[in-house]
């Protein structure tokens, strides 16, 4: 298989594996095959069986115990209780769509908006960030009266027509629209002793500029602010404010894709893009809402808002339903009351420093960046080249489902290890992911 997507094809399963698998799983990965589209992927050479989770923690088909250090869609914990009693409850009232009165989405949205700039005063629901974003770029568009959006190189921010045409990390196999617009990553570890605020803010202009003389009209920039696709780039806070005001004096608007570094995730802020000081037009977000039940949002200023929906309809039939609703209340209600976004915080830094020492030790640990619960590990051949290894990352990866710790690969190259757990994740959970890094490395090296 040839492998055109990084963040699908990089860290999976091919059918040339199948003679390395236990007659168990290599019967379901067959009966997989004949069932299934063939566009769907497995993680890993050996593909992991599970069937139970709690908290940061997964089991497989054999019993045998994991550690989660890649899951955001569990954004709280697997199978966590408050999610599960608030659906259950609601399940046996009511569930319908939101042509009829109901105060869930209404107390909900109130709640919500509150941890946002108060200029971010309108919410509409969808089930995925897929929808979300698709969305947002309709706004995008009869906001500014253009279609250019621009994204970073290697963006994912869903799979609809539009937003799979905005999504370079899908690969060669999938076409981008003639008006979207790649903008270069903010990669700090290579610009080193740059202003990368300015440099991205040139980067913004160029990219503009070049739509223009093509007869593409900007429309908006879209991006995840810790640019998790392309290898978690957090940089130093506030280092994006002045892309985003170039977006701005240029007529088009600031789409946060909030689907991977929202809800407390970061640590230092409720939202992502909150540790850069920018008030976005435009926020969505997805499955960390529900903590594994299908809602996404879009939350909005009005007056960007109103130039789609004082001419569009919108609906959408299981977008925030009182089930979606409820679980996304009962979420919300986990990281104000377990105060997981000082704990994302602290235990993230905690982690980050254990994971700084392998940095020390090991000649291919070329960076460790991170911010809060979500940290890049990046592979390199040496220090001083700063060549992508690619291959030593994923002989890492199958080295650490071995050692029963999963996790992925992102970034163009796909070598970078994403480290993104639960936030259920907790101090005494480092020493089995950093000894198993560690483990791991010595034994590939």
């Amino acid at each position: 298989m040839v492998v055109r997507s990084t963040i699908m094809d990089t860290n999976s399963f091919r059918p040339e594996h199948a003679s390395e698998l236990d007659e168990a799983t290599r019967q379901l990965t067959a009966k997989r095959e004949r069932l299934l589209g063939e566009s769907y992927r497995l993680f890993y050479r050996r593909p992991v069986h599970l069937v139970k989770g709690l908290g940061q923690y997964l089991w497989d088909a054999n019993g045998d115990k994991y550690l989660d250090v890649y899951n955001n869609v569990a954004s709280i914990g697997h199978c966590h209780p408050a999610v599960i009693a608030a659906v259950n409850e609601q399940m046996q009232s009511l569930n319908t769509h939101t042509r009829y009165l109901h105060e869930r989405i209404l107390s909900y949205s109130e709640e919500l908006l509150e941890t946002m700039p108060s200029e971010i005063n309108k919410a509409m629901y969808m089930c995925t960030g897929s929808e979300a974003n698709d969305l947002a770029m309709r706004i995008a568009h009869a906001y500014s009266g253009g279609t250019g959006i621009i994204v970073s190189q290697e963006a994912y921010h869903g799979t609809s027509a539009l937003t799979s045409g905005a999504s370079p990390a899908l690969g060669s196999g999938q076409p981008l629209s003639p008006n979207t617009g790649l903008l270069a990553s903010p990669d700090h570890y290579r610009l080193a002793g740059q202003d990368v605020g300015v440099w991205l803010a040139d980067r913004m202009q160029e990219k503009i500029d070049e739509m223009t003389t093509n007869g593409i009209q900007f429309a908006g920039f879209m991006a995840d602010s810790i640019f998790s696709s392309d290898g978690v780039l957090p940089g130093n806070a506030g280092f994006l404010k002045p892309a985003i005001d170039v977006v701005h004096k240029n007529g088009g608007i600031f789409i946060a894709d909030e689907v991977q570094p929202g809800f407390a995730r970061t640590g230092e802020a409720f939202w992502g893009f909150a540790r850069h000081g920018v008030i976005p037009d435009v926020v969505t977000s997805g499955k960390p809402m529900g903590n594994g039940i299908p809602v996404s949002g879009l939350f909005a200023k009005q007056e960007v808002l109103a130039a789609f929906s004082d001419q569009i309809p919108y609906f959408n039939t299981f977008g925030g339903n009182p089930v979606a609703m409820a679980a996304a209340q009962a979420v919300l209600n986990v990281i104000k009351e377990e105060g997981l976004q000082a704990h994302s915080a602290q235990v993230g830094q905690q982690l980050l420093n254990e994971l700084k020492g392998l940095q020390e030790k090991y000649d291919c640990v070329g960076d460790v960046r991170g911010a809060g619960l979500f940290i890049g590990f990046e592979l390199v051949s040496d220090k001083e080249s700063k060549t992508p290894n690619k291959a030593l990352a994923l002989d890492l990866i199958e080295k650490l489902r071995e050692r029963k710790v999963l996790t992925s690969v992102a970034g163009p190259h796909g070598n970078v290890l994403k480290l993104r757990p639960p936030l259920a994740f907790q101090a005494h959970d480092i020493d089995w992911l950093v000894g198993a890094l560690d483990d791991a490395l010595h034994m590939i090296l």
